[in-house]
């Protein structure tokens, strides 16, 4: 096992009611690429946490679940954060889209939480895996593009996603485009792949890759 990441936390979240489903599907297979790479992980399922979306929380409470658990002591700590969903009307299920809605009770609040919640969610990777029963590519870019927003509001990174088509429970391993292969290289290289996104005064190099070098000396790779 490559022990190159002891101290990197993937949190990997499954936004889809099916346990063993397409959505989960890629999940496992991104957790077990991330396991042979060392990578400390953990899977949940958002249907364990959340009851309930986001409420008017100037005259309610929130949902009485384990939402506060998720986000606090769950996705604030880890390093990189994988959703994993289906796609439901050419959008995220309702169950990651409130993920993303309900911490709003937690960063947008008076006192000293909001400024530490703030600080945790900065700095993270951050990757998508989606599963359609459409092949059309165009159906996952509404997500695509409501993460790569949320890792730029966020400083985040986000450095790749993985599309497969499936309807039938666990058909997504017969896409020929191999995406539970995708999820699970996704999964190793969650923080070693190169992520870059250049600004007009960003300083960089010529060359995107650094070039290959001969193991000989003299010898042109």
């Amino acid at each position: 096992m490559n022990q190159n990441h002891p101290s990197q936390r993937l949190l990997i979240l499954v936004g889809s009611p099916r346990r063993d489903g397409n959505s989960a599907a890629l999940g496992a297979a991104a957790q077990r690429g991330a396991n042979a790479a060392g990578i400390s992980t953990n899977l949940l399922f958002l249907d364990d946490y959340l009851h309930g979306f986001l409420s008017d929380l100037r005259h309610q409470p929130a949902p009485d679940d384990r939402y506060s658990e998720l986000f606090l002591e769950h996705f604030l700590p880890a390093d990189g954060v994988l959703i994993c969903t289906p796609i439901y009307w050419y959008g995220m299920s309702a169950q990651t889209k409130a993920f993303f809605e309900r911490s709003f009770s937690h960063y947008a609040g008076s006192g000293p939480e909001p400024e530490r919640v703030k600080a945790g969610m900065t700095g993270k990777r951050l990757g998508l895996a989606v599963a359609s029963e459409e092949t059309y590519p165009g159906a996952a870019l509404g997500i695509v593009h409501q993460v790569q927003e949320y890792a730029r509001y966020s400083h985040s990174e986000f450095v790749g996603y993985v599309h497969g088509a499936g309807n039938l429970r666990g058909e997504i391993a017969a896409d020929p485009r191999q995406p539970l292969l995708a999820a699970e290289q996704l999964g190793a290289s969650f923080f070693t792949r190169k992520y870059s996104d250049y600004r007009i005064e960003t300083p960089r190099p010529h060359n995107v890759w650094e070039p290959a070098r001969s193991s000989t000396p003299g010898v042109l790779p």
